[in-house]
């Protein structure tokens, strides 16, 4: 899978949570139709979107009156697939990777279920030619191997950038810059 993959999709909004932080902020400049959701990689937005729902849940315990319109809360929205794609965004380190394995199953236990990881600034994605890189890149793979065998359904790999890529034109960058013979490490549901 490569990064425009994500946004080929024909969905309205996408919700980008994890550390990485370039991939998220270079693919809300993908499509002006796209909202992009921007969060923390920790289960409390998740409860926070559906505070609405909670809220409006003792206000109309029954659900809607006849005639009256039915409420769509953001968490309602959030479940949706044909509306949202949730993407998880990580580093490629352990530590980054555990927390949004964790935010993962904190999201399936809302009933969303996450559309694909990207793995942000990969060393391994950018074939570094320093000794030193390389090894630290050689140390990814078996992470990265992991994540996409059994974690998530479909992962997209960014290649560690020596510039940030912001807007669109460094998103036409990192799009480019991810083959995908390299990125596609998708599998089947």
């Amino acid at each position: 899978m490569t990064m425009m993959d994500l946004v080929q999709a024909p969905v309205r909004f996408y919700f980008f949570t994890g550390k990485g932080g370039v991939g998220k902020t270079s693919l809300a400049c993908a499509r002006r139709e796209l909202i992009v959701v921007d969060t923390a990689p920790t289960g409390h937005t998740v409860r926070l979107l559906d505070t609405t729902g909670s809220f409006h849940r003792q206000l109309v315990p029954r659900g809607p009156e006849p005639g009256q319109p039915r409420v769509v809360t953001p968490l309602m929205i959030l479940r949706d697939p044909e509306l949202t794609r949730v993407v998880i965004v990580t580093l490629a380190e352990t530590t980054p990777v555990l927390e949004a394995q964790a935010l993962q199953d904190d999201l399936r236990e809302a009933g969303i279920e996450p559309f694909a990881w990207v793995i942000n600034a990969s060393l391994l994605a950018a074939h570094p030619a320093d000794p030193v890189l390389r090894q630290r890149a050689s140390a990814e793979a078996a992470l990265m191997r992991r994540v996409a065998a059994d974690i998530a359904r479909r992962v997209a790999l960014v290649p560690f950038q020596v510039d940030e890529p912001t807007g669109p034109e460094g998103l036409r960058r990192l799009v480019s810059s991810t083959p995908p013979h390299e990125a596609d490490t998708s599998r089947s549901a």
